[in-house]
This record gives structure tokens, sequence and C-alpha cells, in this order.
């Protein structure tokens, strides 16, 4: 099993919607080792079904919290709930953030789950993302590799005999 799992979350078809696919597009073109990547619609069902059996997942998705365009979030929902408000446009029934505070009442919560929102500009019918959020997706991608290489390193030095 990967170290991490990271899963870009929208709708190609959505604008900035898709500011989380094209993340873990990025992130995959990488070619990490350790780090399983995964694209989802944003259904909270299948996001529990996807983390399953995971200890670090990283999610990434397009939010609208009346921030600017661009802004970048970091949220930790493995130590406090997540803003309802900022999956409040999903169009599905069952959002990120139900899927996560339902996941933590089961005891299906992996045990660090962070979450990267990337406040989208337009949403409309259509393809591509707007400039400001293209740029936040670089951004993003920047801030997870850090992570990424910590986790990988504890993982393994976590199989290591003491001296």
């Amino acid at each position: 099993m990967a170290a991490v799992k990271i899963i870009g979350i929208g709708n190609p078809y959505r604008r900035d919607d898709a500011a989380g696919l094209e993340a873990v597009r990025q992130i995959r073109r990488l070619g990490l080792s350790g780090v399983d990547v995964e694209e989802a619609s944003g259904e909270g069902a299948d996001l529990m079904d996807r983390w399953a059996g995971c200890e670090s997942v990283i999610l990434i998705d397009a939010v609208r919290s009346n921030a600017a365009a661009g802004t970048l979030h970091r949220l930790d929902a493995s130590r406090r709930p997540i803003p309802q408000r900022f999956f409040s446009y999903s169009t599905h029934a069952f959002s990120v953030a139900e899927a996560v505070e339902l996941a933590r009442q089961l005891g299906r919560l992996p045990a660090e789950l962070l979450i990267f929102g990337i406040e989208g500009e337009d949403f409309s019918a259509g393809e591509g993302l707007t400039p400001c959020v293209e740029r936040a997706v670089g951004e993003v991608v920047k801030k997870i590799l850090p992570l990424v290489n910590r986790r990988q390193f504890e993982t393994s030095a976590a199989g290591l005999p003491s001296p």
C-alpha cells in the first residue's frame, strides 16, 4: 500500500471545479514512488471507499468561501471538523464535508486527512481553469510535495530497527 493517497476531486466540465483533477494530474506526471494518485467526482460515499484502509490521505478540491479566487485553504480534517460552507456548491447530495464527518462518526477517517481547497472563480459549464486558479494549482502541488516526502520518510523509517 502507498504511504500517501492523494485524491483530486472535481468535474472537468465545470471550469474551476476541475482544479483538484488538474492538481493530481500534475502530481501523477512527477512519478512519485509510494504515492497513490486518484481522480474522483467528489461523491461522499465513493470518497470513503477510496480512503478505506489508508493512513495518510490528501484531498484537493475547488472551494467557494467568498475568499479571493485562487486562495489556498489547508484544512486538517483529522484534527477538527471542516467548514461545510466550503463545499456548499457541490452537485452531489453527499458532499466532501459530509463524507468526512460521517467517516469521523463511523471511525473510518484516515489517521491523517489533509484537505487543500482552491478557491474557485468560475464554476459555469465549460472546460479550462481561470488563470488565478491555474496558478493556485501549481502552488498547491508545490505545498504537497514536502508533505509527501516527509510521510514517505516516516513510513520507511518506522520499519528500521533502533540503534
